[in-house]
């Protein structure tokens, strides 16, 4: 590459993977070539390419990370939390095809914290679905949903039977349900996590524990999400 009309040879190798990134020659989440690999494409030395990825990362269009290169920005996804938080019409809100894995549905005992926030004693049954959520087959959401067995019979044949988890409470008589509360923190994923959310596990994770209630206000699901950065931002609404 050579220098023209006294434009920096670094600015003209941003503008051609600006361009290269608009036309979806790289995807969202893709990584880009290495520092090398640019530096023999463009015929300049690595330096000049660090100060084109550095531009690209400032703009929020690259995000660097150590040891591992330079990726495309992925779509940030606003999740909402608000009352009624559901997860098909948030992905639905950012016109995105939502849809998802069942990793596990079974029965357990509760443990402390889990038996706390469903008000139940420690060891009483609790219903565990864990769930990948999807927008355009691309994950977003990671999470365990416990019921408090007892309470809600036949939950865990009606998770099974139905198309979500509105759906399987209606037919446990739960008819409508809201989010009583969140509480909000950031760690870093597990290997597994890591893996499911196609994450590194350099990148934290939002984690989310939610309770919600029924229209008596009792209790009828705990749930723990965990987000990919820079995926997903959690958004309060009042």
């Amino acid at each position: 590459m050579k220098r023209r009309d006294g434009v920096a040879l670094w600015r003209q190798i941003a503008t051609v993977l600006r361009q290269e990134i608009a036309s979806a020659a790289y995807a969202p989440g893709a990584q880009l070539p290495t520092e090398a690999e640019l530096s023999a494409r463009f015929a300049v030395n690595r330096h000049t390419v660090r100060r084109a990825i550095e531009e690209l990362s400032r703009g929020g269009l690259v995000r660097v990370e150590q040891g591992r290169g330079s990726f495309v920005a992925e779509d940030v996804i606003d999740y909402t939390v608000s009352s009624r938080t559901r997860f098909s019409e948030w992905i639905r809100r950012h016109n995105k095809e939502p849809s998802g894995r069942v990793l596990q549905l079974r029965e357990l005992a509760a443990d402390a914290m889990i038996a706390a926030a469903l008000h139940i004693r420690p060891g009483s049954k609790v219903v565990l679905l864990e769930r990948l959520g999807l927008a355009d087959d691309r994950p977003v959401s990671l999470t365990s949903h416990h019921f408090p067995a007892a309470r809600l019979r036949g939950v865990m044949e009606a998770l099974r039977n139905s198309a979500g988890i509105t759906e399987a409470l209606k037919s446990v008589g739960v008819s409508d349900y809201l989010r009583q509360s969140s509480r909000i923190t950031a760690r870093m994923p597990n290997a597994e996590e890591a893996e499911l959310l196609r994450t590194p596990r350099s990148r934290p994770l939002l984690v989310s524990e939610n309770t919600n209630v029924d229209q008596a206000g009792q209790v009828v699901e705990f749930g723990i999400g965990r987000y990919p950065t820079p995926r997903v931002q959690i958004v309060f609404e009042p």
